[in-house]
């Protein structure tokens, strides 16, 4: 039937489009080379986009101006359970419409630009080549509600270029609030508790998250791992707020 058709014709085109899209996220023009489709982004773009260079604190991952390893305000701030936090980019501008993209659009192929950005951070920090990489848990009804975990994701696509023994998924989360509705103490307060292990903690782990705003979830995370057994806890956030 001519109808039946059309419809599976447009069902391939979205598909299609939705796996490999033809779009550049950010500039929006036309993907045309292999490597472009792959990642998502036009040559121009992805070679434009880079993470942001200079030192940075080593607990909120956010570029120092005057000061050495951690910044003012972290210094004076609450002790971190965690030991240190890398950042890749701001969550502004250029950088902000890379996440949408990949989040709420679901973008897929910008998963492995992600990757290729973490793995070029593994290479410049062999302290993080022991680590096991343990993402931050989905908060429960959030694959319902949308369809997919970016965070788990992105790990897939780091397991099938980085290798599969250094990955675990041992940490899980009760149902609480979305973070992003919160402020800074409230968030706190919405993950107490709420962060549980699955499974036992390695002695050294990287916990990945998409962005950090006041550091909650990375904190409850690495304070969950720590009394789990953990040594050592680094956390890697792609963007910093």
């Amino acid at each position: 039937m001519p109808y039946k058709g059309m419809l599976i014709k447009h069902f391939i085109f979205l598909v299609k489009d939705f796996l490999f899209p033809t779009a550049c996220a950010l500039c929006g023009g036309s993907l045309t080379g292999i490597s472009e489709i792959q990642y998502g982004l036009c040559d121009q773009c992805r070679s434009g986009t880079a993470c942001v260079a200079g030192e940075k604190c080593n607990l909120c991952g956010k570029p120092l101006i005057s000061e050495r390893d951690v910044c003012l305000p972290c210094r004076n701030g609450e002790e971190k359970s965690y030991d240190r936090l890398w950042t890749l980019f701001p969550y502004t501008g250029k950088f902000r419409k890379l996440l949408k993209s990949y989040k709420f659009a679901k973008n897929l192929p910008l998963a492995d630009f992600f990757a290729e950005k973490i793995l070029e951070l593994f290479n410049a920090n062999p302290v993080l080549r022991d680590a096991h990489i343990v993402p931050v848990p989905p908060r429960p009804g959030k694959i319902k509600d949308t369809g997919w975990d970016q965070i788990d994701c992105l790990v897939k696509r780091l397991e099938k270029i980085y290798g599969g023994g250094a990955f675990l998924r041992c940490l899980k989360r009760r149902k609480s609030k979305v973070q992003k509705q919160l402020g800074r103490i409230e968030r706190m307060e919405n993950l107490k508790g709420r962060i549980y292990l699955c499974a036992k903690a390695p002695k050294t782990v990287l916990v990945i998250d998409d962005v950090i705003t006041t550091g909650s979830t990375m904190e409850e995370c690495s304070a969950v791992l720590k009394a789990g057994g953990a040594e050592k806890v680094y956390g890697l956030c792609l963007f910093y707020n």
